[in-house]
């Protein structure tokens, strides 16, 4: 059944798209080369399918505008910032977030300041202690004071000011270290593009810029929630067109505001008991992440969205107390987390951070489908949403280390290898075997299963025409593209015996092509509080 009225009447309800809900086109002038196939991107070309891909944490900066779902990511973020490599965080503005300009007669509109970020940050070293018992790599509180900086934020798209905030990331962008940098974008790209100016200003007309501006491009990769300002399509696609950028403009509704009009299958775990359960009540840092109803006013919002007061509860009786709001941005950093499903190799193989095909060459946007199941057609959104359950255990475990200070009073993700590796070349109608082996640091039992990510595949499982996609918009914003399946259309055809058991056996397609790719992902499951897993992604190649 079609979600859209459902969707179209909750969204007209938010002022957050009335206040400017234009999805601005800007990443579509990014350059007019054709269309290209994803599996010749160029994204991380120098080193895909590497050892070293698979085992170096991404490096990353923030950028966000102090919205109510980017403070929430910003807190699951802390529990999750051992598994990258963090240089900073960047407060920016956005069209539906700035803090105005006196003196130039701007006035702030829905600011909610700046102090938020530094009080998550001494809730998060009250934590420390804890999630350093339970896990390596956490960066020190003092390491995320000193690279919290204020950028550009007095005004909707501002670019024009060199502020903190531009210059901590002009020096991160020009700095000796040539690996990828993820500039997560939770808010507007102006204090992005005002440090990509800066350098532009400084060093064009020099002998060596166009080798300095090529070293800049290499480097970034900025991973954009919607747009929300002009800067992008205004300076940084027009100057800067060799920067990848991977723009996720209608998935993220699906982990914000628009969550609540799913199939309940997929949304069992973002209701208001079990986040009563697993989330609340667990330390400080916790005590600030936002639910329907808790109480949680944030100074500076407009009183319609203030989510967490009695009067929203009244007015908008389709929630319940302590439900999800929203983490719009947080699937800019679940790309980033190694848990071997293997997504920071190619765009187009998805995992907890959905999905994306390339629009043109260094731009990707979230335009390729997974079947839902549970709908019985294919879903751009359902890229992101089939893994909402298994995102919702992890975070409660993590949630529980906050608060246990023993190790062993906690659970922890298993491991997972697969004994004849990642990569394989097949032949067609070859019977493949693959042996899974996994551990679990808590001595907990382990289930597996095997399944295939059909949908990623070049082999295709059938020959039938495809119907149209079809986009659902509210106004000028697009929630999701879906497609029915056509008459005679089949799906995901290549059967798997022991699929729940560690090893898997299956026969490569004979009417399989030269060339085509078969994506099988191993899972291992504990059987301690909340479930963890880990993934194993295999790629095969057909001879």
């Amino acid at each position: 059944m079609k979600k859209s009225t459902q969707l179209l009447l909750m969204l007209l309800l938010s002022v957050f798209f009335i206040t400017g809900c234009n999805s601005n086109s800007e990443t579509d002038t990014a350059t007019n080369e054709e269309s290209v196939n994803i599996e010749n991107s160029e994204v991380n070309e120098d080193t895909e399918g590497t050892e070293e891909t698979l085992n170096a944490k991404a490096r990353t900066v923030i950028t966000t505008d102090g919205e109510v779902d980017d403070m929430n990511s910003v807190l699951r973020y802390l529990l999750y910032a051992n598994e990258m490599e963090l240089e900073g965080i960047v407060l920016t503005s956005s069209m539906y977030h700035y803090a105005g300009d006196e003196e130039q007669g701007i006035d702030p509109f829905r600011w909610t300041g700046t102090e938020w970020l530094f009080e998550m940050i001494d809730a998060y070293e009250e934590a420390y202690p804890n999630l350093t018992t339970h896990a390596e790599g956490y960066p020190e509180p003092e390491f995320l004071r000193e690279n919290t900086k204020i950028g550009n934020i007095s005004n909707v798209g501002e670019m024009e000011e060199i502020t903190e905030g531009s210059e901590f990331l002009q020096e991160l962008f020009l700095n000796e270290d040539e690996s990828d940098l993820y500039v997560q974008t939770w808010g507007g790209t102006n204090t992005t593009a005002r440090a990509l100016k800066s350098i532009q200003e400084e060093y064009e007309g020099m002998e060596n810029w166009e080798e300095i501006k090529q070293a800049v491009s290499d480097k970034l990769i900025l991973y954009i929630i919607l747009d929300q300002d002009d800067s992008y399509g205004s300076y940084i696609a027009k100057e800067w067109p060799e920067i990848r950028i991977i723009n996720d403009r209608s998935n993220f509704w699906h982990f914000a505001y628009a969550w609540q009009f799913h199939t309940e299958e997929v949304n069992s775990r973002l209701q208001g008991d079990w986040n009563n359960e697993h989330i609340k009540g667990h330390g400080k840092l916790l005590d600030m992440y936002a639910l329907m109803g808790d109480g949680n006013i944030i100074e500076g919002e407009l009183p319609e969205e203030q989510r967490g007061s009695e009067e929203y509860l009244e007015n908008n009786p389709q929630y319940n107390r302590y439900d999800f709001i929203s983490e719009g941005d947080s699937p800019s950093f679940f790309y980033l987390i190694d848990n071997g499903l293997r997504s920071l190799e190619n765009p187009s193989y998805g995992g907890w951070g959905g999905r994306f095909g390339a629009e043109r060459d260094k731009l990707f946007k979230n335009t390729v489908l997974d079947y839902n199941p549970y709908t019985e057609h294919y879903e751009a959104e359902y890229s992101l949403m089939r893994w909402f359950d298994d995102i919702q255990d992890d975070f409660a475990a993590r949630a529980d280390w906050i608060i246990e200070s023993d190790y062993a009073d906690a659970n922890h993700n298993p491991t997972l290898t697969v004994e004849e590796g990642l990569d394989l070349e097949v032949e067609k109608g070859q019977e493949i075997t693959l042996h899974a082996n996994a551990a679990d640091p808590d001595g907990d039992n382990l289930t597996y299963s095997w399944w295939r990510y059909f949908e990623v595949d070049t082999y295709e499982d059938s020959n039938v025409e495809p119907l149209e996609v079809e986009k659902e918009m509210a106004g000028d914003l697009q929630l999701g593209l879906h497609r029915n399946l056509a008459e005679g259309e089949v799906t995901n055809t290549i059967e798997l015996s022991g699929s729940d058991t560690d090893t898997v056996t299956f026969t490569v397609p004979e009417d399989a092509n030269s060339g085509d790719t078969i994506h099988i992902i191993a899972e291992v499951e504990d059987d301690g509080a909340h479930g963890l897993k880990h993934y194993q992604r295999v790629i095969l190649t057909v001879k």
